[in-house]
This record gives structure tokens, C-alpha cells and sequence, in this order.
């Protein structure tokens, strides 16, 4: 942690939520939970790139589990070194913004607010989390998600929000211009992608 505020030294004010927010995603996956991502615009790329980091290797080489290869081999695969060794560990994670079929269907039959919402409650489980930006389809998708158990994790600028209340824990960069908050954002989510994966896959 001391080389991301070293890089970024006005992230410093965020380092307890930052660490909190390392603990949520450790429980969430030593309890066999996965982490669904939502956003709107910027956000939703940072959705798809978080989830990119979490579900193959990001800094260090991540392999599948000697009980899962043996059962490739019990099944009589031919190919299940190939298999195997070109698979890497994943740590579970959607991106909600990616399934457009059902957002753009939700959205124009139901209510355009309610789209990640919908995904939460179709998708959560008692061991998962979320991750959300701030805005009311986001509110509305954390709403949910607290009512069915499970933790939120957000990310916003620097002001008070309705989605800070609701979320388990909020990292609050020091910004306040979406692009700014979003140039903090990337090494936050970088930093816990890094070392989730260290912690899970040493």
C-alpha cells in the first residue's frame, strides 16, 4: 500500500477504506462468493476492467487445481494437459454492464433505473458482493443488493452520496470532476485486484 500512495499521494485519505475494502473482497472470496461490477459511462469500462484483472492472471501466474486436472484426466481427455495448463485460476466476478440483450430489454419493458438492479437480485448470493458507482441505477441496484444480504463496495468522488449511505464501505477519492475521480479510481481498483490475487493465490 505504501508504493500506491507513494504514486498517488493524495489517495492517502482513502487508506482504511481502501483496506477495508481489501477485507470485504477476501471474505467475499475465501467464502466462495463472487463480485458483481456496475457503472454508467467511464464507470462501465472500469466495471469490464476490474472484472478482466479478477477472472485471469493479473501479476502472478495463477494455476488450476491438481483435484480439477485430475478430473479432466479421470473423464479420459486426451487433451487434459492442454486443458489444464491453459486455464488459469479465476476469481468470480460479472461485469453487469456487458449483458446488453438484458439490460436494453429491462430497460425498455420495465424501467431503465431499475436494469442493474434486476441483474443484482437475479444474480446475488448469500457470499457475494458488488461494486457500484453513483448514480440512481446504481442506488437502486445497492438497495437491492443490501436486501439480499450481500456487501456493497463503492467508488465515487469526494462528496457525500446517497450510494456512501447505503454501501458497506465507499472509497471516497479526493475529486470531484468525473474524469479526475476517475483517473484515482483505475490504481484503487488495481491495487485491490493485485493484491486479492496474492492473497488468493500465493
Amino acid at each position: 500500500m505504501n508504493q500506491l500512495f507513494k504514486r498517488y499521494p493524495e489517495l492517502a485519505v482513502c487508506k482504511e477504506d481502501i483496506e477495508n475494502a481489501f477485507y470485504m473482497l477476501a471474505t467475499t472470496y475465501k467464502n466462495g462468493g463472487k463480485v458483481l461490477v456496475c457503472g454508467n459511462g467511464g464507470s462501465a469500462a472500469d466495471a469490464e476492467h476490474i472484472v478482466g484483472e479478477l477472472m485471469k492472471n493479473f501479476m502472478i501466474k495463477r494455476k488450476t487445481d491438481a483435484k480439477f486436472k485430475s478430473a479432466l484426466k479421470e473423464l479420459g481427455y486426451i487433451d487434459a494437459d492442454y486443458l489444464s495448463e491453459h486455464l488459469e485460476g479465476a476469481l468470480p466476478a460479472i461485469a453487469l454492464v456487458s449483458q446488453s440483450s438484458i439490460l436494453t430489454a429491462f430497460s425498455n419493458d420495465n424501467a431503465a433505473d431499475m436494469m442493474y438492479a434486476q441483474l443484482v437480485y437475479g444474480y446475488a448470493g448469500k457470499n457475494d458482493m458488488s461494486t457500484l458507482g453513483n448514480s440512481a441505477n446504481v442506488v437502486n441496484a445497492a438497495k437491492v443488493a443490501k436486501a439480499k444480504g450481500i456487501k456493497v463496495l463503492s467508488f465515487t468522488g469526494k462528496a457525500e452520496s446517497k450510494l456512501s449511505e447505503i454501501s458497506d464501505v465507499t472509497v471516497r477519492v479526493p475529486k470531484s470532476e468525473t474524469f479526475l475521480v476517475q483517473e484515482l479510481h483505475l490504481p484503487v481498483y488495481h491495487y485491490l485486484c493485485a493484491n486479492i490475487e496474492k492473497a488468493m493465490f500465493k
